[in-house]
């Protein structure tokens, strides 16, 4: 049938090598791949997903929690390292799935990487605008008015106020826009300065942490159930599948392999590398965090469930007061760094879609000053501004992990797929240990999806849905396969 019809290899590998008016410009370095992957997976989650999930599931065995959660990725990661190398193009798990397994599963992976890169880039811009409020307040002594930074459809508990629009969290989408259309290179000079910010303030928490922690705060690392909380090993698990929303961007590297001066050695560095660098940082943040605060402090009915980190340095760091401030200018910076590495994903997943006449062709259109997708750029923020000026940002909620964790699902799978159908393919980088490597990556990422809960299921099965009236309504009768 036509809706499996694959795109080949050949032709794959000759859209990667071709050069002219309608490609990106190949002006990202092995240096720049690696700062582009850690600028994506150190946000705000680790800030706010590990006080969270340390206090309501795992204790201290959150530190436990990010390494499942990590070992989930690495093995995804293998498999996105072997297709980014083999097919050096632009769309990430879409251009995969089109080769290995047809066009309508492209499709649907394509559309749900909506889930993790438009969607979520509005939702952290939504956050980004709430401590951007904090620090005004904080540092200038003055807030932003309500009705100015909130959703239409919130109201100030305290005043009754109602939000209008949320202007900080659109213009930041915009910036961050903006810098996207004038070029790849800029875009990631930028991220490589929020990287160093970032990087160096959780160092900092680290090291001056350390002296304070408490040796009794680490009695037991695998608390047992109590008061009707899962804690234990279950607990650990959940708490695997709330910190996943940590890792979450680290496979937009793979969307700028298009753009990599050397895809067959920047792609593993800046996938593999970022990975082991920031699962590395996580699991010494996450100990010093509970090593310093009691986790039964950041339950959710605990004082120390809001700015968690900001609390356990207040409370916990004598005469390190100042350096909770520090904190809330690392997570705006880690926002930003995530929103323009989720922004650059999406428009190259669009670019890949409308190149092959699955979207509008006004998606694949290149600047022809600065080389890059700047008409998907600015559809794209027009969409993500909507829905961070006017839509509350909890309502996406953790749709963006079980999306994500979907398409390194079916990346995996399609490793073993490629090995069978063209095993003779020429692999600069080879996943090893296949088919164990893959099916691990499935196994781990579904017994997270697991413990996302049956209201995420059914939420990404409605998603899924839409995505098959577009298909069948436009895509399917505009492929460019499918003329042909």
């Amino acid at each position: 049938m036509s809706i499996f019809r694959k795109k080949s290899l050949s032709l794959l590998k000759a859209e990667a090598t071709a050069e002219g008016a309608h490609t990106l410009k190949r002006t990202l370095g092995s240096g720049a791949l690696l700062g582009l992957g850690i600028g994506a997976i150190i946000g705000a989650g680790i800030f706010v997903r590990t006080a969270s999930a340390a206090g309501n599931y795992a204790g201290p065995g959150v530190m436990w929690s990010y390494i499942i959660a990590g070992l989930g990725c690495v093995f995804a990661g293998l498999c996105y390292v072997e297709f980014a190398t083999m097919i050096p193009i632009a769309g990430s798990a879409y251009t995969y799935s089109y080769a290995t397994m047809g066009e309508m599963i492209a499709w649907i992976i394509g559309w749900d990487l909506v889930l993790e890169y438009a969607l979520g880039a509005a939702t952290v811009a939504i956050a980004w605008s709430e401590y951007l409020n904090k620090l005004c307040q904080t540092f200038f002594g003055f807030t932003i008015p309500y009705a100015l930074c909130h959703s239409p459809f919130q109201a100030s508990l305290a005043t009754g106020e109602h939000g209008f629009i949320n202007i900080p969290a659109m213009g930041i989408l915009a910036i961050l826009s903006w810098i996207l259309i004038k070029g790849t290179k800029e875009s990631s000079n930028l991220n490589n300065v929020i990287v160093v910010i970032k990087v160096a303030i959780v160092l900092a928490f680290i090291c001056l942490g350390w002296k304070f922690i408490n040796p009794a705060n680490h009695a037991m690392i695998v608390p047992p159930n109590e008061g009707g909380h899962a804690f234990g090993w279950q607990g650990v698990f959940r708490g695997a599948a709330i910190v996943f929303f940590a890792y979450i961007g680290f496979d937009a590297v793979s969307t700028a392999a298009q753009e990599a001066k050397d895809p067959q050695k920047g792609m593993p560095i800046g996938m593999l590398g970022s990975l082991a660098l920031c699962t590395g940082l996580y699991v010494l943040f996450s100990y010093v965090l509970t090593g310093i605060t009691n986790y039964k402090e950041f339950s959710s009915t605990g004082p120390g469930h809001e700015a968690a980190v900001a609390y356990a340095i207040s409370t916990n760091m004598p005469g390190y007061e100042w350096f909770s401030g520090l904190i809330t200018v690392a997570i705006l910076a880690g926002f930003s760094s995530v929103i323009l590495v989720l922004l650059l994903g999406q428009a190259r997943v669009f670019f890949s879609m409308a190149h092959d006449g699955l979207l509008p062709k006004v998606f694949a259109e290149v600047h022809p000053k600065y080389r890059t997708p700047a008409k998907a750029n600015i559809l794209l923020f027009l969409f993500c501004a909507v829905f961070a000026g006017i839509i509350p940002g909890d309502i996406v909620g953790e749709m963006t992990s079980i999306g994500t964790l979907f398409a390194f699902v079916l990346v995996s799978a399609g490793i073993i797929v490629m090995r069978r159908t063209d095993p003779n393919h020429e692999r600069p980088f080879k996943t090893p240990f296949v088919p164990l490597v893959p099916l691990l990556g499935m196994g781990v990422c579904f017994f997270m999806i697991y413990h996302l809960g049956w209201e995420n299921w059914a939420r990404l099965i409605v998603w899924l849905g839409i995505g098959m009236i577009v298909y069948f309504g436009y895509s399917k009768k505009h492929s460019k396969l499918n003329q042909a």
